[in-house]
């Protein structure tokens, strides 16, 4: 049983080494993205929230990102494990993911840090934005989605690291070699 909250920069691979480890451990990804779609394309009462906020340009406040995750985590599918992918960003999440695990009465067993070199990860998003033909992600923006990210996820990362529960794993290589890097990492 492993539940886990993947973590790391923007361009350091996380969806692609979610879907991998979430194979391996045959346990679902649970990512807030795909949540916030799944909500919204079935109009759910969160979704149709969510879309009130997403429409006019806002992010979706914490409330109903809370809810929509502990929606997801009631389900039968994560009784033997998860993998979160972007959540909880805040300290303020991190708190409501307590709670929710709390009422589950589980915990996270890990929190899996991809880390990089910053000046790789904005060749890399740089290289993917010119194959997706996306203007808008120049080496300024790209920077400051960095910066955002270091600012934001530190404190989140601190609380686990006082936990004692993060494993650190360099996400630069091949995918493949990231994958056994991770996978030799995680605890057994």
């Amino acid at each position: 049983m492993t539940r886990m909250l993947i973590i790391g920069p923007p361009g350091a691979g996380k969806g692609t080494q979610a879907a991998r480890i979430c194979e391996r451990l045959e346990v679902p990804a649970i990512s807030t993205g795909d949540i916030f779609r799944a909500n919204i394309k079935d109009r759910t009462e969160l979704g149709r929230e969510a879309q009130r906020y997403t429409d006019a340009g806002n992010l979706v406040p914490d409330s109903v990102t809370n809810s929509m995750v502990r929606d997801r985590l009631s389900q039968d599918d994560v009784l033997n494990g998860f993998l979160l992918d972007g959540y909880p960003r805040t300290v303020a999440q991190v708190e409501e993911l307590d709670r929710i695990l709390e009422a589950n009465g589980v915990a996270l067993d890990v929190v899996l840090l991809l880390t990089a070199d910053n000046d790789e990860l904005v060749s890399r998003l740089l290289g993917r934005a010119q194959e997706q033909g996306r203007t808008d992600d120049t080496e300024d923006v790209i920077r400051h989605r960095l910066d955002v990210y270091d600012e934001q996820t530190a404190p989140v990362v601190g609380v686990y690291e006082d936990r004692g529960i993060v494993v650190r794993v360099d996400g630069l290589g091949s995918i493949d070699q990231v994958t056994e890097r991770i996978m030799a990492a995680l605890p057994r």
